[in-house]
């Protein structure tokens, strides 16, 4: 199976730093061929490239989102051919669109060998809304359809300018990845497997809930005499149970809910399922601000029932603090850079809003 990728972004953004410590962090070995089509440019990035080992195949008598459209099939089909290679990466022009480029992909007829991989739009944070302004239609289009966008040169933008181009992209695509962290902080491989959907941290707290719950289940089956809780099954809060009952009374076949969409639960009785709530953010913290927003967690009466909430955000002396918190316990921790900051707390009856208040700064 051959993996394609493209790598998008206007001209400038950092595409080129972000293809180089993919194949030297995480692609070295591999077998990867890089087409680039600079716009005309008579391969403006080969030379380095090519000192790398890498093949490419340059294409430099238009924009492959255009004029190249038919051409660019049978590229891909003579480098298949030639390299069988594991995996092709794919840099367009700067004012091409993404959507095109994926298109010629996928209509380029190139088999069930071949799959595309990921788009990726790499984006300046201190020139987002600039771009914004100036080239509307395509760099919405590039930010609109990429599964991942990596925001550029967040190490030298203001905190403000960080913010506000994180608000433009999710207001253009709400689902994407982002990652903020500087790349020069990131090891290669993390950065695919952020691109390749490896890591979510939503969906491996959920799990860890969910079989926590029907571990006990296995145990203490409910509705059982032994209970002596007098409830019907999934009716009553866990609360009920002692500071730091994880019983598992719930219908487990409600347990999950559409993890694209943290917010709507509208669908479920709030006690059949376990809500989540989490936010991605470029923001610092001191570990006595983690600590305190931990220790408030416990207040059921404000936030909900949080059974478990983990994450990983920048310190503001520029390392990293990871903490984990289940009820009556939290642990805070220095760890390494992740993409971007991240936080995930799921609970029963959680309150949104007071989250939401609790944790964003």
């Amino acid at each position: 199976m051959t993996k394609i990728d493209i790598i998008s972004g206007f001209l400038g953004a950092g595409k080129t730093t972000l293809i180089q410590k993919l194949l030297k962090e995480a692609l070295a070995g591999s077998q990867v061929v890089l087409i680039e089509n600079e716009f005309g440019e008579i391969g403006i990035d080969g030379g380095f490239l090519k000192e790398s080992g890498i093949q490419i195949r340059e294409m430099n008598s238009g924009c492959i989102c255009c004029s190249l459209v038919g051409d660019f099939g049978a590229s891909l089909k003579e480098v298949l051919s030639t390299y069988h290679p594991e995996r092709i990466l794919i840099e367009p022009s700067g004012v091409g669109k993404l959507s095109d480029v994926m298109k010629a992909v996928q209509d380029a007829g190139l088999g069930t060998e071949v799959e595309l991989n990921s788009a990726v739009a790499v984006v300046d944070a201190a020139k987002c809304k600039m771009y914004l302004k100036n080239f509307g239609e395509f760099f919405v289009n590039q930010i609109e359809y990429a599964g991942t966008i990596l925001l550029s040169r967040t190490d030298v933008a203001s905190a403000e300018k960080v913010r506000q181009a994180m608000e433009l992209i999710r207001e253009h695509n709400p689902k994407a990845t982002v990652i903020t962290t500087p790349l020069a902080q990131l090891d290669g491989k993390d950065v695919l497997a952020t691109i390749e959907g490896a890591t979510d941290l939503e969906t491996e707290l959920m799990e860890q809930v969910k079989a926590m719950h029907e571990d006990h289940d296995h145990h203490h089956e409910c509705g059982h005499e032994e209970h002596d809780h007098h409830h019907e099954c999934g009716h009553e809060e866990h609360h009920h149970h002692g500071e730091d009952c994880t019983c598992g009374c719930h219908d487990h076949d409600h347990h999950h809910h559409d993890h694209d969409h943290h917010h709507d639960h509208g669908h479920h009785h709030a006690d059949e399922v376990f809500a989540s709530w989490g936010f991605e953010t470029p923001d610092s913290y001191t570990e006595e601000e983690i600590r305190e927003r931990l220790d408030a967690l416990s207040r059921e009466e404000t936030y909900g029932m949080i059974l478990r909430a983990k994450g990983m955000v920048p310190s503001e002396d520029g390392s990293w603090i990871y903490f984990d918190y289940v009820p009556g316990e939290s642990d805070v921790r220095s760890g390494r850079p992740d993409v971007i900051g991240k936080v995930c707390v799921i609970g029963s009856k959680i309150r949104e809003d007071a989250l939401e208040q609790l944790f964003r700064k």
